[in-house]
């Protein structure tokens, strides 16, 4: 039976790993998900490495050792570590980042979720971690927030590749396409700046979405009920719409002329929240050319058991659309929702952050 990961990717979409630990590279287990399913990239993000420093033995030594240094801060602690993890992880995916050019074999480490609201902060942090990682295929992770867009577009025109978080509405789309745009730009303008090493990957979150959706739609019952578990995948089929009138449009061709890439739109929070759902319901009907899904272990492992593979993405708009509508008509206004989001993820992550620093103290 052909392996239905090894299909997305002849289909165009890659996979990527929402997962990093030291088990993972010292067990052999990515380079596996490598060699074997396709894997094309790596997420990380505070809660991933919490988990990963609580739970594998590889850790240990290390952190007795930092802990051991009273020079360094908790967060410098958990730099050490999670940088190391990081460039052992670039440096699996390095080959496959030469092979194909610059298109896949990303990393992708985040700033501190304490400057999601702080511009100047998040450039710093992102050129800094930049410089120490020393990788040519590290993304910076930066949230989606107004400051955030800010540091998106000035670290783009400094040439730091960069992996956009926390979007959970089509207004988070179109506006982090256009700081990246101006962030191409700003590169571009620099004597003999060449955009082809430039990469960034908008990250759309969407099983946060449903839940969200879910709630309210309960609270009002009736016919209501009926549009439960489809607002995530709508916004995502309207989020690749949005990304080829921008990216395959008139907009973005003066940039793509001189080399530049467009900015792939990446499925995360892909991971089905609510069990009455299909384990793959963010995977089969969102995939496409020229997206990326970045899938925790179980749902990796769940559709290479049992994911069919398709070309589905541009499938059903018109359904999209309606869906839309209809959670307009009864008061759920999508916006407001991504906004809510967003907030409520930066608390989150800053929750994860708290918790890690707690385990260097």
């Amino acid at each position: 039976m052909d392996n239905p990961l090894i299909t997305l990717h002849n289909l165009g979409q890659r996979i990527w790993l929402d997962n990093l630990s030291r088990t993972l590279l010292r067990e052999s287990g990515l380079r596996r998900l490598i060699t074997e399913d396709g894997l094309a990239g790596v997420t990380s993000n505070p809660t991933i490495f919490f988990k990963a420093i609580s739970e594998s033995p590889y850790y240990r030594d290390e952190l007795a050792a930092l802990k051991a240094d009273p020079k360094l801060t908790p967060e410098r602690r958990y730099e050490r570590l999670a940088i190391a993890d990081i460039q052992n992880a670039c440096d699996l995916l390095h080959p496959l980042y030469v092979r194909t050019e610059g298109e896949d074999g990303y990393v992708s480490l985040e700033v501190s979720p304490a400057l999601a609201y702080d511009a100047e902060g998040t450039i710093e942090a992102g050129l800094r971690l930049k410089a120490e990682v020393n990788r040519a295929n590290l993304l910076i992770k930066v949230p989606a927030t107004k400051q955030g867009l800010t540091a998106i577009e000035r670290l783009i025109g400094q040439g730091c590749s960069v992996n956009v978080t926390l979007m959970f509405s089509l207004d988070h789309v179109r506006d982090v396409s256009q700081a990246y745009m101006r962030g191409v730009e700003r590169w571009l303008a620099r004597s003999g700046a060449d955009p082809r090493p430039l990469k960034s990957v908008a990250s759309l979150f969407l099983s946060r979405v449903d839940t969200l959706v879910d709630k309210r739609l309960e609270a009002l019952g009736g016919d209501a009920l009926q549009l439960r578990g489809r607002a995530g995948v709508s916004l995502a089929k309207l989020a690749y719409e949005e990304y080829k009138k921008v990216f395959r449009g008139p907009l973005f061709a003066p940039l793509a002329a001189r080399g530049a890439h467009g900015q792939y739109l990446l499925w995360a929070s892909t991971g089905t929240k609510n069990p009455g759902y299909s384990d793959v319901m963010y995977v089969e009907p969102l995939i496409g050319p020229e997206t990326i899904n970045t899938l925790p272990d179980g749902t990796l492992a769940a559709f290479r058991d049992h994911g069919r593979a398709a070309l589905t993405l541009e499938q059903g708009l018109e359904e999209a659309r309606e869906v839309f509508a209809s959670l307009g008509r009864l008061g759920i206004r999508m916006g407001e929702v991504g906004d809510e989001l967003q907030t409520d993820g930066v608390k989150l992550f800053q929750k994860s952050f708290d918790d890690l620093l707690g385990l260097m103290a």
